[in-house]
């Protein structure tokens, strides 16, 4: 698996309750200029319009070869996934304040450009505060370990 683009602030901001693994509609050059990694979903969010999943404001460049004249590298993509897991997405995110989150951009074993998301709830600033502390407290309780494993 090669990593595209990863969405560092998803797990911070979101609290991720289920993921998926979901198929991108691009076209040939946005395949070669992801293959250069020149992608980004740090801004994207998924939408849902007619019943279908879409990404929105995923950065990709254009590819330098391409002959493309009015590309736009934040166009909406659509997203591929199966219609049941799609029902079951689109009714999470319509109550409970539950949002669809890219979470991960990649190529599979098989080079096919894949798109990871999650269903998650937005986390209050206490619930990011408390997340902080415990990922502080376990890099200390690691170096304590380590340092009381020698002595």
């Amino acid at each position: 698996m090669q990593k595209i683009a990863v969405n560092k602030k998803a797990n911070y901001n979101y609290q991720i309750t289920e993921k998926y693994e979901v198929g991108i509609v691009l076209t040939g050059s946005e395949v070669k200029s992801l293959r250069i990694n020149t992608g980004s979903i740090r801004e994207a969010y998924i939408t849902e319009k007619n019943r279908e999943l879409w990404l929105t404001n995923c950065h990709i460049i254009k590819y330098s070869s391409s002959s493309e004249k009015n590309y736009n590298p934040l166009k909406v993509r659509k997203i591929l996934i199966k219609k049941k897991e799609k029902n079951k997405l689109i009714s999470l995110s319509e109550r409970d304040g539950m949002t669809i989150i890219p979470l991960l951009l990649y190529f599979n074993n098989k080079g096919i450009a894949k798109l990871s998301i999650g269903i998650g709830k937005g986390k209050k600033k206490y619930d990011k505060r408390a997340s902080i502390k415990a990922k502080e407290w376990q890099i200390k309780k690691q170096r304590l370990e380590k340092n009381n494993k020698y002595n």
